[in-house]
């Protein structure tokens, strides 16, 4: 049975790579052309950028003290864990 799939494995491979040895050539014939308007668009991207960045720093803002608060939760914890067993030692 091994030698019987190893035969058919030897007498299929070549004609399983000729298969993918053929390659077309695509031709892009597809144009695109842009008309770039220039002052109207700029003024709407300037806005858009602007509010952009204030709610980033609000969101960095925000972000900070929701780390901080958990920072000192986290050590606050901390402590009491390291209270709770120098009384269990004592």
């Amino acid at each position: 049975m091994k030698k019987l799939l190893t035969i058919l494995a030897f007498t299929l491979l070549p004609f399983l790579t000729m298969g993918q040895d053929t390659n077309v050539d695509i031709k892009n014939n597809d144009t695109i052309e842009t008309v770039i308007e220039g002052t109207t668009e700029t003024q709407k991207i300037k806005q858009e950028t602007t509010s952009n960045s204030a709610a980033k720093s609000q969101l960095l803002k925000i972000n900070r003290k929701k780390s901080s608060d958990i920072i000192s939760i986290k050590a606050y914890r901390k402590s009491l864990q390291i209270k709770v067993k120098t009384v269990k030692l004592c």
